[in-house]
């Protein structure tokens, strides 16, 4: 295909979209001719889907008229809310439906996820992320390193594309985890750069990764809901994602995780434990002894 600048393809374009009929799904700001705006900022904040008002009003109704059972009672009682998310949200992002789990916002998961994925040691201590990745990876990042007594300076390894080019190319991420090797605890990339808009070949550095033994996750704040994903596929062990950009969620909503299978029953995995993670069957016998979920809930 011939791409143009002219209206008239544009138009052609739009027309031949399979897609185009979910336009009408959201709603659109007004600019100052009173005629919706031409909204490219998706990237930030998604648009408000028709369908949301209703959707909480219901969830409002059910807060007015059952309280706190609501939590157990309804149509869609709270406490298995996750569970209500799992199957759409696996497909958003290629997993199993017990992979994923909608909770908090992106860097706390991000900080929960690091602290069961990075797990130090005085050779292999070592991240390796892309050069002007999203300030909260290297916030994030940073914050880690200095929680285990380590110099952010000696943890983060970043790679910048060659000298006259804007994006980083696939054997060159290959070739430095291969150089880092023993070194090399964990691999933290996003998907997409925030900045650039180049998609990462995220299967291809999952298993430069694996090779080496380090384990490796993905940001997709600005991939999910965007781009086709096959986590599970991958291989990848873990990664996290905003849903108010490309999945409409609004401001302030919640983020999800993934953490790969082969991770769905390991007790003996670092992690910050929970009430909510703890073992559903169990969890209101508020015992002691925490007993994780299955899979990326717990």
């Amino acid at each position: 295909m011939t791409y143009d600048s002219s209206p008239a393809f544009a138009a052609a374009q739009d027309a031949a979209d399979p897609l185009a009929r979910f336009q009408q799904e959201f709603l659109f700001p007004k600019g100052p001719d009173g005629q919706p705006v031409a909204y490219f900022c998706g990237n930030s904040l998604g648009l408000l889907p028709k369908a949301a008002r209703t959707a909480a009003e219901r969830e409002f109704k059910s807060w007015e008229e059952r309280a706190v059972e609501g939590h157990f009672t309804g149509d869609l009682p709270w406490m298995t809310y996750h569970e209500t998310l799992a199957g759409a949200t696996a497909h958003v992002v290629g997993a199993q439906p017990d992979e994923v789990v909608v909770m908090n916002t992106l860097t706390v998961n991000l900080h929960l996820l690091l602290v069961t994925f990075y797990r130090p040691t005085a050779t292999r201590y070592k991240v390796l992320m892309e050069a002007g990745a999203f300030p909260s990876d290297q916030y994030a990042l940073e914050s880690q390193a200095r929680l285990h007594n380590l110099n952010p300076d000696d943890v983060i390894v970043e790679i910048a594309p060659r000298a006259g080019e804007y994006t980083l190319r696939t054997e060159d991420i290959e070739a430095r985890i291969a150089e880092l090797g023993d070194s090399l605890a964990t691999v933290l990339f996003g998907g997409i750069n925030y900045y650039t808009g180049q998609v990462f070949d995220m299967a291809a550095i999952t298993r430069a990764g694996h090779a080496v033994g380090a384990t490796v996750g993905f940001d997709l704040a600005h991939a999910a809901g965007n781009v086709v994903l096959h986590l599970h596929d991958w291989d990848v062990d873990f990664a996290c994602w905003c849903n108010y950009k490309y999945l409409n969620a609004g401001p302030g909503g919640s983020s999800g995780i993934f953490v790969h299978e082969r991770f769905a029953n390991r007790p003996d995995l670092v992690r910050l434990a929970g009430w909510w993670g703890h073992d559903q069957a169990a969890r209101f016998q508020m015992k002691k002894g925490f007993q994780p979920m299955s899979g990326a809930a717990g």
